[in-house]
């Protein structure tokens, strides 16, 4: 059964001034990035692209380093260490947002949100570096979050703390984050890989799914800040394999069978603003139809 939380509709749901800010400062350098062929200009975006080192020093309990899977693809992860006692730590494997072509672990915000979970939850926090689009299309990103908790599995000794407690695993994301951790979910959940690792629950936090069909929330919510549907459907066409229109399984996941899959218990956020709410809330009653259970927090 799926829970919701519904929103007060007594109040006018504002988006802060600094955020509005903040999200049309993204929004216009990701806008002048991308070239009229579809690729993304990079060497405009490091112009702008500050990075977030590790801290092998707790700042507010919380240290981090990086560890590295594959370096011919750039694949690696930060890990966000809660020096806080206790036996049996749970680990929670984050999916950056980003459309699948922007962002990494190392930008601030993300450095940021992933140390306040570790200390807040209080959980080891895996934060991996996925390659982009639309140089590295589907299912480049999900190939690269599979074999990330692969090299968890295979290397937890090395890599995490005693008290780690990888039979409390969570995935957790946003936006494409979101998506990435849906996919990857699925393919841990088919593979016989996997003996230490136990993924109990997903974090999906207003993910990026889509359709060939508008919603109402697309039609109505067009002059959003970042997530428009012009952008996302720019985002769609720098990840999907070429050819592919949004109504494939990485954008619609309602086109798969996951009924007899031992699918972890997921929470979704949905938000009032975000022109994929639809498909987001869509995303929660195919779960439900599934036989999957689904929390909605709206």
């Amino acid at each position: 059964m799926a829970t919701e939380s519904q929103p007060n509709h007594q109040k006018k749901l504002m988006i802060p001034l600094k955020t509005r800010i903040a999200l049309t400062v993204i929004s216009t350098f990701t806008d002048n990035a991308q070239r009229p062929d579809g690729s993304i200009n990079r060497r405009f975006l490091r112009l702008f692209d500050f990075r977030a080192p590790p801290n092998p020093q707790p700042v507010h309990s919380v240290s981090s380093s990086d560890f590295v899977v594959d370096p011919s693809r750039d694949l690696w992860f930060r890990l966000y260490t809660p020096h806080v006692s206790g036996d049996r730590i749970p680990v929670v494997i984050f999916f950056h947002g980003g459309g699948f072509a922007f962002l990494s672990p190392n930008t601030p915000p993300y450095d940021n949100v992933c140390r306040r979970f570790a200390g807040k939850l209080p959980a080891y926090v895996v934060s991996v570096n996925y390659r982009l689009a639309p140089e590295h299309r589907y299912p480049a990103q999900y190939d690269d979050g599979f074999d990330a908790v692969k090299f968890l599995e295979e290397n937890r000794g090395e890599v995490l703390p005693a008290n780690a407690d990888l039979s409390r695993c969570f995935f957790a994301g946003d936006s494409a984050g979101g998506n990435i951790a849906h996919n990857v979910a699925i393919r841990v959940s088919r593979a016989r890989c996997f003996a230490a690792v136990k993924l109990v629950g997903i974090i999906s936090i207003q993910p990026f799914f889509g359709g060939e069909e508008r919603t109402e929330a697309e039609r109505s919510l067009v002059g959003m800040p970042l997530v428009s549907p012009d952008r996302t459907d720019w985002c769609w066409r720098a990840m999907l394999p070429e050819g592919a229109n949004r109504d494939h399984e990485a954008a619609k996941p309602s086109v798969v069978d996951i009924s007899g899959l031992d699918y972890p218990d997921t929470m979704v956020v949905v938000a009032g603003f975000d022109p994929l709410r639809d498909w987001q809330r869509s995303y929660c009653e195919w779960l439900k139809l599934s036989g999957k259970r689904v929390t909605l927090v709206d």
